[in-house]
């Protein structure tokens, strides 16, 4: 049985504890947490204690972003480092597992226009294992896990398969990084997403699940028999996060997760 959250903001409610008596009434096991920038999580701290007080499970931040440490703009790559580094003690801070974030996200795309980024492979690379590297040692100070996570290719031109997450992961010797999937990215990007789970089990870490048209698990054509089945023969025990758009009424389409996730994993 996997253990299932909900992003905050599909959560109905005006608090943390509003939305966690929702989220378990509809079977979900935890919450994911948003990251603004501008510090904003930080500033959340009394908010995510009191929660965490009353019984909220919040293992892991989703970074809400404008700009990431892959960032063409020096300046901008040093702020998403501090604002990564503020969300991984924070969560660190309310006893949770970890932050996600990919390296980039509407920045630049090889399959439009101009085609070619301002930047090459070789110092994409260099400026991510930097950016990684630190990021990862903050994680590992605090007690917790960065997740990188892999986009689409429309959505970021460095980091699309998990190949190449692991990839990266690997070179920094860090177990304080691991690779955050989405299962909506990896049907746009893996051959085989079952296979691409089975190949990179040691560095998975977690787990968010919307549908082959980012709408809610269900609402779409993914194959999730074998995707979960991935998971399942690799041991995840992490939780399956909802990070998806909603089809149909919202309230019952965030509702209709966890069951139809069980049964699919049945």
């Amino acid at each position: 049985m996997f253990k299932t959250a909900a992003q905050e903001q599909l959560l109905p409610g005006d608090t943390l504890q509003a939305k966690w008596e929702f989220a378990q009434a509809a079977g979900y096991d935890a919450i994911e947490l948003r990251g603004k920038g501008d510090l904003h999580f930080a500033s959340r701290l009394e908010e995510l204690q009191q929660a965490r007080k009353d019984g909220v499970v919040m293992p892991t931040v989703c970074v809400d972003m404008l700009h990431f440490f892959g960032a063409f703009d020096a300046d901008q790559r040093r702020d998403a480092i501090a604002q990564m580094k503020s969300q991984l003690t924070v969560i660190a801070e309310i006893g949770g597992v970890g932050a996600q974030t990919p390296a980039s996200y509407g920045m630049f795309s090889r399959r439009l226009p101009p085609f070619e980024p301002p930047r090459s492979e070789a110092e994409d690379r260099e400026i991510l294992l930097s950016g990684l590297s630190e990021l990862g040692e903050h994680a590992r100070r605090e007690g917790v896990v960065l997740f990188l996570e892999p986009l689409n290719r429309y959505e970021d031109h460095m980091v699309n398969r998990l190949e190449q997450a692991a990839d990266l992961i690997r070179a920094t010797g860090l177990d304080s990084i691991k690779i955050g999937i989405d299962s909506y990215h990896m049907n746009i990007e893996e051959t085989d997403p079952s296979a691409a789970i089975l190949a990179h089990a040691d560095v998975i870490g977690h787990a968010q699940v919307s549908d082959s048209n980012r709408f809610q698990p269900g609402a779409g054509h993914l194959d999730w028999a074998a995707w979960l089945g991935a998971l399942h023969t690799i041991g995840y025990n992490g939780h399956l996060a909802l990070e998806s758009r909603l089809t149909g009424d919202p309230v019952e389409a965030v509702r209709s997760v966890p069951s139809f996730l069980t049964r699919s994993a049945a």
